[in-house]
């Protein structure tokens, strides 16, 4: 039996709905720490060996756009607080899906600079 199901007493599971919450919100934890690696080694490789300063840019904005990423996952791990949360709004979700395809980019960028 999973860890987010109970017995009933006739033998029957029942979903424990404060479980999906909870995962969603250390998903969104994890995911964030995730990408503040990632921005560290997009900075590491624009600082590795003293590397031309236009590469500085690039990473420089990969920080902002995680800074945005920390801000949208910091709103959706306390909209999921309240017993009921709502779903993730479109906007939300492209915005970032936006963030997380932005950093590859400006990866690549660092590389061909």
């Amino acid at each position: 039996m999973s860890a987010d199901r109970r017995p009933r007493g006739d033998g029957a599971a029942v979903r424990d709905p404060a479980a999906q919450p909870e995962r969603t919100r250390m998903a969104w934890r994890r995911t964030t720490l995730a990408f503040a690696a990632v921005v560290a080694l997009l900075a590491r490789g624009a600082l590795h060996d003293g590397g031309p300063p236009r590469q500085y840019v690039p990473a420089a904005l990969g920080a902002l756009v995680w800074l945005a990423f920390l801000g949208l996952a910091h709103r959706r791990i306390r909209a999921l607080d309240v017993p009921r949360p709502g779903t993730l709004g479109t906007r939300t979700a492209y915005a970032a899906a936006l963030c997380t395809l932005s950093v590859p980019i400006f990866g690549v960028v660092v590389w061909l600079l």
